[in-house]
């Protein structure tokens, strides 16, 4: 059996807390740990200053490093980044459909370029901040199978972020603090005195920070003003839509033309906008926030329905085509004509809700038991098994 002190795991230290605590508890266990930093964006067009400054994060990565005791490398991955994440993006937005760069990143960077990388340096393993967990099991063949777990910190389970992945990446991966909870994470740097102990956690996307996303988008996706139009409550008590008899047309969305309701504004682009977003619109006059339910990008019009339960905000299931299906756990996977109930998240941080997956020829289709707030088409679908491992996910197509 190999000693701890033979394997050699690299942790991809950001800077943040959760990473350093990671590099923390490895060396505490005894592996032979070196931290790897990687940068992965220079440009701040549309950045909003003070937040996720990437000379900052080195700098308390270098620091952290340098406590801790252990080696320093840096690696830059800003093209690899712009090809797969960011290009990603744009070509995203620019067909009305809203990305998951984090889920991007996790599956082209860290655990990918960032994990080939940390390879070459002799890593025998990659290990990041990650609050999800790792489980090794004997599969059928008798081969090794990687389970992919939610945290044990509900508030913070972040395996969502890494429904992507595949068995060969998880293979490679660990994850120190998923059986932790934050506060915890934050008591064991206090603790070693790490230099990131009271470090904010970054937000935004990954690696680029908080962006101001028209601006961002304006790199390469040009502005166009158009009309925003709201739909009235009424308009639904008029055009009662008839039940939806097959799957195909329980996923598909409610459509809006001009004519359906009233122009109160206007907009700069189609393409910036989020099916579900309440803020950047500055459209005023309503007793409550007016939230896009529907975005029409060849006519260029934006459309809203005011209040959080406007019915134009709920659907019932959603449709993922066959080549966007993705399964964690391939020996899970579903066969033509087969169904299954799981629990499903269609955004971070949702809780979980309960549906059932149909396997058709067509793709994946997904049926709630509750209509679902914001089913939005770009975003991923990640579905778990009742003791919370992910199992698989897919790209939601409508």
């Amino acid at each position: 059996m190999e000693s701890k002190k033979q394997i050699k795991v690299a942790v991809g230290l950001s800077g943040g807390v959760d990473s350093s605590v990671a590099a923390l508890l490895l060396k505490q266990q005894g592996y032979d740990v070196f931290a790897l930093f990687m940068q992965n964006w220079h440009d701040t067009t549309g950045t909003l200053h003070g937040d996720c400054e990437w000379e900052e994060d080195l700098s308390v990565a270098r620091m952290v490093a340098r406590k801790l005791d252990i080696p320093f490398h840096f690696v830059d991955l800003s093209d690899t980044y712009r090809q797969r994440v960011v290009d990603y993006m744009f070509s995203e937005y620019e067909k009305g459909r809203t990305p998951n760069p984090d889920v991007l990143c996790n599956r082209e960077i860290k655990f990918d370029a960032f994990l080939h990388h940390a390879l070459s340096l002799g890593a025998d393993y990659v290990a990041t901040g990650h609050y999800c967990q790792k489980e090794t099991i004997e599969g059928p063949d008798g081969k090794q199978l990687h389970r992919l777990i939610a945290g044990a910190d509900g508030n913070k389970d972040q395996s969502y972020f890494l429904c992507q992945l595949s068995q060969e990446q998880l293979e490679k991966a660990m994850f120190p603090i998923g059986a932790l909870e934050k506060p915890k994470v934050r008591e064991l740097a206090r603790e070693a005195d790490l230099p990131s102990a009271e470090k904010k956690d970054s937000q935004g996307i990954c690696f680029v920070g908080k962006v101001d996303l028209p601006v961002f988008l304006q790199q390469k996706l040009a502005p166009k003003e158009g009309k925003v139009v709201e739909i009235f409550r009424d308009f639904y008590e008029q055009h009662a839509a008839q039940p939806a008899e097959t799957l195909a047309e329980m996923a598909e969305p409610r459509t809006y033309a001009f004519k359906d309701g009233k122009v109160i504004g206007k907009h700069v682009g189609a393409q910036y906008y989020t099916i579900g977003q309440r803020k950047g619109l500055n459209i005023g006059g309503h007793q409550q926030p007016i939230f896009i339910i529907h975005i029409d990008i060849e006519k260029n019009l934006i459309f809203v329905g005011e209040g959080q339960d406007h019915p134009g905000l709920y659907r019932p299931a959603l449709a993922i085509l066959p080549d966007e299906i993705h399964w964690v756990r391939p020996d899970q996977e579903m066969q033509i004509g087969e169904e299954r109930e799981y629990l499903i998240r269609i955004r971070y941080r949702q809780p979980l809700q309960k549906g059932r997956l149909i396997r058709r020829e067509e793709g994946m289709y997904i049926v709630f038991d509750e209509a679902q707030r914001g089913i939005t088409p770009g975003q991923f679908a990640a579905w778990y098994a009742e003791d919370g491992e992910l199992v698989g996910s897919g790209v939601i197509n409508r």
